[in-house]
């Protein structure tokens, strides 16, 4: 389903009855050949000139597939990936025979490596986490995932489709505590549907949605061939924003000039920012500045666009290899880009795992990893900006103690071993930016700690807030009693950020 063809409503209809997709199918297996993926015209430009040229280095591959659904699923694609911790988690799009009803389903598998294998939970076959609802709008089709997670909910939006026909496919969301078990949002109904500016041949309207969580705004890219911008064939990349995660209200349309307050989701789309079908976004908070990618004759190019995509601040970067479909960018779990452990401030990883091969279904599969790095990115260089990049790095203090980054604060800890339970990554040497910053708040050891009924447990810290602790062995670390308090107690207390 994840796939939009430029071409003939009858070539559409051809390869839709074998990929068991609402009006789709892989348009790169057809423009890989000839170095044509996307549908702008001649004289369309869909990003101002780019100023600088970014140096990469440390290319990689995977040595073969990294993931595949068990036995009878036919196709892999439109993977996508978070990055949470030690874990890696994928999503995509595949179909079990077994899984009624007889149509796409968003699959889920996890590993330690980005090189795989990505299996299910405790090593098991990767289960079927979402499939059609029957008599709803995704009554057949649930593909092309885009999860992320925001305050410990997962949002998974995705393309659904009641079957083949016209202009079927339109945007879901469903929600999740733990990634796996899913219930659907806004009563099962779609939350972005076509815009039908106008109507072209091509026949599959509005889906591949790619999610990431800014600066309290979510930010929805996703493909419309009835969108207004789009190409002749369709081609095209729309965003949508909003505070509310199922676009319910408070949206806001990307334009010519900018974001701007629309009625609904259906706003007419005016703005594309990629000459493409099947791509994904990412923030890089080092960068300064958002991360397109999409396939192209030779790979993934990464195109880039400022905070209000009103310019291309760097030229596009090329991810090099073979490729069959759309690739799915690794993410931290708010659609971040993940950050160097070595090098936070001058080094970005990017890496993708895309399809890199035809099956026997006629459909793209063998789900691999490529990338490469960023690097001589002066990242920390604005001090605005470093503590946002050094989110969750633990580093030495000036008094023999540990300095803590979170949202964007420093949270100084008495005691190593504490640190490196809740900070995401340790380095043995400071780094001078942070000389910058005022100690926030101080974790002492045997600093006190409160527990209550439904809400978990935090340190109470010397600024008077009180700190949710996620990794609760760091209380026990740390020689920490606990206290019961009541939930009005707990909420009584001024609330700092979540360690750990």
């Amino acid at each position: 389903m994840r796939r939009v063809l430029g071409g003939t409503l009858a070539a559409v209809l051809a390869v839709s009855a074998l990929a068991g997709c609402a009006g789709s199918v892989p348009p790169q297996a057809e423009g890989a050949g000839h170095g044509v993926i996307g549908g702008a015209r001649p004289d369309t430009t869909t990003t101002a000139p780019a100023d600088v040229a970014l140096e990469t280095a440390s290319p990689r591959e995977s040595p073969g597939v990294v993931g595949a659904g068990g036995p009878g699923a036919p196709y892999n694609y439109g993977p996508t990936v978070m990055a949470d911790g030690a874990t890696n988690r994928m999503w995509w799009c595949s179909q079990y025979p077994g899984s009624p009803p007889p149509g796409d389903d968003i699959l889920y598998a996890e590993s330690g490596s980005l090189d795989g294998p990505f299996t299910g939970p405790g090593g098991a076959v990767p289960p079927a986490v979402l499939s059609g609802d029957p008599g709803q709008f995704d009554g057949v089709h649930t593909c092309d995932p885009s999860v992320i997670r925001v305050g410990g909910t997962y949002y998974l939006y995705y393309t659904g489709a009641a079957g083949d026909h016209a202009l079927g496919n339109a945007i879901g969301l469903a929600t999740s505590t733990d990634g796996i078990t899913w219930r659907r949002a806004n009563g099962g109904g779609p939350i972005v549907g076509p815009a039908h500016d106008t109507h072209r041949d091509n026949l599959y309207g509005a889906g591949q949605p790619a999610a990431v969580y800014l600066d309290g705004w979510f930010y929805l890219m996703f493909t419309d061939t009835t969108g207004l911008a789009a190409g002749w064939n369709g081609a095209g990349q729309f965003v949508l924003r909003s505070k509310d995660p199922t676009f319910a209200g408070g949206i806001e349309a990307l334009g010519e000039a900018g974001f701007a307050p629309v009625a609904s989701t259906a706003a007419p789309r005016t703005k594309s920012v990629a000459d493409a079908f099947s791509a994904d976004l990412m923030w890089i908070d080092a960068l300064n500045a958002w991360a397109i990618a999409h396939e192209t004759a030779d790979g993934t190019t990464i195109t880039f666009w400022d905070r209000d995509f009103t310019r291309g601040p760097y030229r596009p970067v090329l991810v090099p290899g073979a490729w069959r479909e759309g690739p799915g960018l690794v993410r931290r779990p708010d659609g971040h880009a993940p950050v160097s452990a070595a090098d936070p401030c001058g080094r970005v990883p990017l890496d993708v795992v895309r399809a890199t091969a035809t099956g026997e279904a006629g459909a793209p599969t063998d789900l691999r990893r490529f990338g490469l790095d960023v690097v001589g990115v002066p990242g920390c260089a604005d001090p605005r900006r470093a503590l946002t990049v050094l989110d969750g790095f633990a580093m030495p203090s000036p008094v023999r103690t540990m300095d803590l980054v979170v949202a964007g604060q420093v949270v100084r800890v008495d005691r190593r071993s504490v640190a490196q339970q809740l900070a995401g990554h340790v380095l043995d040497t400071r780094l001078d930016v942070l000389d910058q910053f005022p100690v926030a708040a101080r974790l002492e050891s045997g600093t006190r700690a409160l527990t209550a009924a439904g809400l978990g447990v935090g340190f109470l810290l010397d600024d008077g807030r009180l700190y949710p602790v996620r990794r609760v062995d760091a209380v026990a670390a740390n020689g920490s009693a606990v206290e019961d308090v009541s939930p009005a107690q707990w909420r009584g207390f001024p609330a700092g950020p979540a360690l750990g």
